[in-house]
């Protein structure tokens, strides 16, 4: 099975730098067959015929091994990434083709009231839609300027969150 693997807070504001070329070699050395990396944020794509959460305790384990600290890490299937772009949420949102377009992979299904929580912060220059175990943001202003930028997702829903562009989104399915 096909598995995109999306690394938490490494090669952010030249923090925690892994070259791809590392990493790449991280994922072979742990076992994973047809490893690719995408642009230089943490995300790799492999092959195992384990399940998910195996994988990601192992890789878990094999980055910590490797780099001398702890990276969380998200998985998705092939099968779940494909669900994300086909259920986009906002194509009614008027102007929606002009904005930035974030996924936030949570590590877990967030409780519904943290959900609604997030959810009540939403107005025309910035929404939050979870589902199940992802969050679609829209904003109309700058990642920096934005509640997702200043971290309001981990804190409002209690779990892990790591995020990627719409675009990153769409292309690493690709590669």
């Amino acid at each position: 099975m096909t598995y995109f693997a999306f690394l938490k807070g490494v090669n952010v504001s030249g923090h925690r730098i892994i070259k791809m070329v590392e990493l790449k070699a991280i994922f072979e050395d742990t076992g994973f067959k047809n490893v690719r990396t995408f642009i230089q944020s943490g995300n790799v794509v492999f092959e195992s015929p384990a399940k998910a959460e195996a994988l990601r305790k192992k890789i878990e384990a094999g980055l910590a091994k490797s780099l001398g600290y702890d990276v969380n890490v998200i998985l998705r299937s092939k099968d779940e990434m494909e669900k994300i772009v086909k259920d986009y949420p906002f194509s009614k949102v008027k102007g929606h083709e002009e904005c930035k377009i974030n996924i936030g992979y949570l590590d877990s299904v967030p409780e519904k009231s943290a959900i609604k929580e997030l959810e009540s912060v939403n107005n025309e220059d910035e929404m939050f839609l979870v589902k199940g175990n992802n969050l679609y943001h829209l904003c109309r202003k700058s990642f920096q300027d934005s509640l997702l930028g200043k971290n309001i997702v981990e804190k409002k829903l209690k779990v892990i969150c790591t995020v990627r562009n719409w675009n990153t989104t769409n292309k690493i399915q690709k590669i």
